[in-house]
């Protein structure tokens, strides 16, 4: 350590120094080196920059590593702590009042907070941070990487389709596959597996899930989402017939299409009957979404029918000359003879 006056260390950082030597006693002697060496190359700099060099590193550890007493802002927001440093007023403060029992003008009324409240109110604030949902960074960076792998393969930017898309490269070869297509495009059929948004997103894998229900004998499950949904879009002129239109087809005792939900749902959808709006079905339709999505969905996804679809579609692409032959050879059938 230099003897300068300007470089003399204060109490509290002689008990970090000596606290830093016992605990990297094993590598003191490395780190004296390095400072040396760090020392001698700033002194060959020139004394200007040496000072800015000497202001900045003052004003980080005054930032970073403040004196005792002072708010340290990278832990704590100064707001916060001002706060918790801010005693707590109660009603012991009734007894500061004047002579005449009136309360001391200094001290209002909305700050006689009794501690009780102070404490529900943290009470409160802890349980609301409790059923936050939160997740760490490393998390959220994990699904974003696993939802663009994927993904990966049908993002037309990075992966072209084949044939190419008809509106950006005039090759209208891929309007021919999807007329002379008979078999559903395995790439297509593996993304039902992904959720079942995907699933009945694509018109095709709706209509097989719809038949797949049909065998099961539960496809009034999703006629009823279905109609829900159009009841969410449809004028405020027409949402009060819709409304009973659906209680009638599937939720009445003697509806033609019943549906099987539990009984907080129903007792829930009866109350909300009395005043009937776009969201009335919202509970009856969640429950059935779940029951649909870990139930009808998974078991989709394990039946013959599913596995054939997906098979049939591998076949097709095994073919030598693939749909293309199919499609150059209707051509030249329907070409005429030459003269």
């Amino acid at each position: 350590m230099q003897n300068k006056a300007r470089l003399e260390l204060a109490d509290y950082e002689a008990e970090n120094l000596a606290r830093l030597q016992k605990m990297f006693s094993r590598k003191w002697e490395f780190i004296f080196m390095q400072a040396e060496a760090q020392s001698k190359v700033d002194k060959k700099r020139d004394k200007l920059e040496r000072k800015v060099l000497d202001s900045q590193e003052r004003a980080f550890w005054d930032v970073h590593r403040p004196m005792p007493g002072c708010v340290n802002t990278t832990e704590i927001d100064i707001k916060k702590a001002c706060r918790m440093n801010k005693p707590i007023k109660s009603t012991k403060h009734l007894q500061l009042g004047l002579a005449g029992g009136r309360i001391s003008p200094s001290v209002s009324e909305a700050d006689l907070t009794s501690p009780v409240e102070t404490l529900k109110h943290d009470i409160d604030l802890l349980k609301t941070r409790v059923d936050r949902c939160n997740f760490k960074v490393s998390k959220a960076a994990e699904s974003f990487i696993s939802y663009w792998e994927q993904y990966q393969d049908y993002d037309p930017i990075l992966i072209p389709t084949d044939p190419p898309n008809p509106w950006v490269s005039d090759c209208p070869d891929y309007w021919e596959v999807e007329k002379f297509a008979k078999e559903i495009p395995t790439k297509r059929v593996r993304r039902w597996a992904f959720s079942v948004q995907e699933l009945l997103k694509d018109p095709l894998g709706r209509e097989q899930f719809v038949k797949f229900l049909e065998k099961e004998f539960s496809g009034e499950n999703l006629m009823f989402l279905t109609a829900v949904q159009e009841l969410k879009c449809l004028p405020q002129k027409d949402v009060n017939t819709k409304v009973q239109e659906i209680w009638d087809e599937y939720l009445a005792t003697s509806a033609p299409v019943p549906v099987n939900i539990d009984s907080k749902s129903m007792n829930n959808t009866k109350k909300n009957m009395q005043n009937r709006d776009r969201w009335t079905f919202d509970a009856a339709a969640a429950h059935l979404y779940h029951l649909m999505k870990s139930d009808s969905y998974s078991r989709f996804l394990r039946s013959e029918m599913y596995k054939d679809i997906l098979s049939g579609g591998r076949k097709k692409t095994s073919v030598k000359g693939g749909i293309r032959s199919i499609v150059h050879f209707s051509k030249g059938k329907d070409a005429p003879p030459p003269s």
